[in-house]
């Protein structure tokens, strides 16, 4: 069956995907997904310690996200209407492989696996790729109190643990366009021609 375009933005913590995602929304007039972030009542408490809080951290991305994508799936998907996110679903392992270990991260895999498999998949997906020094200004810049404890060296490790996902995802998803945009070069909020050229090769993609 075919589907409308399902756009979803990604990148690590800071590359700026909500700020993309919701201006394309605005430029090319397609509904807006946005993940819970602060709602989540574990964050604070994983950022003081990984160890004791990331599966229930991680438990309740995915419960919330499969909840958005299965009513986003019957508004837009399933009726060809495009729609963008600021995630894609599989961030869920990215994040769950670095910090569960052992019994936890087993369980988690089969349970990602579960709600997932049979989820809509974004056929387009914008990576925003940077690098630590600029993750790091723009956090401090949104000034979210919690992220203020992040370890620059976890930062760096999911920096590479995109990298690889991505390669993985052009694998596994093959008729997937994954377009990898820069974040450390292209200021997309500074600079409106850089923007539009986003939105030109985005447009380009859903014709």
């Amino acid at each position: 069956m075919k589907r409308g375009p399902f756009i979803a933005v990604e990148g690590p913590i800071g590359a700026g995907k909500t700020t993309l995602a919701s201006m394309l929304s605005n430029e090319l007039h397609i509904p807006i997904l946005k993940e819970i972030v602060e709602e989540n009542p574990f964050l604070d408490k994983f950022y003081q310690n990984i160890d004791e809080w990331s599966f229930q951290l991680e438990m309740f991305f995915l419960c919330n996200r499969y909840k958005q994508l299965e009513d986003t799936d019957l508004q837009y998907i399933a009726q060809d209407k495009p729609v963008i996110s600021d995630y894609h679903i599989y961030k869920n392992l990215i994040f769950a492989e670095r910090t569960l270990k052992g019994i936890k991260r087993e369980k988690y895999r089969q349970i990602y696996h579960i709600l997932t498999d049979d989820l809509p998949k974004p056929n387009i997906i914008l990576y925003i790729r940077a690098d630590l020094d600029t993750l790091l200004y723009r956090i401090s810049k949104r000034g979210r109190a919690f992220e203020g404890q992040i370890d620059p060296a976890y930062l760096q490790q999911l920096i590479e643990d995109y990298d690889t996902a991505m390669a993985s995802l052009a694998v596994r998803e093959p008729s997937t366009v994954i377009v990898t945009i820069n974040g450390s070069e292209v200021d997309f909020v500074e600079y409106p021609e850089q923007f539009a050229q986003i939105a030109a090769q985005v447009k380009e993609l859903i014709q």
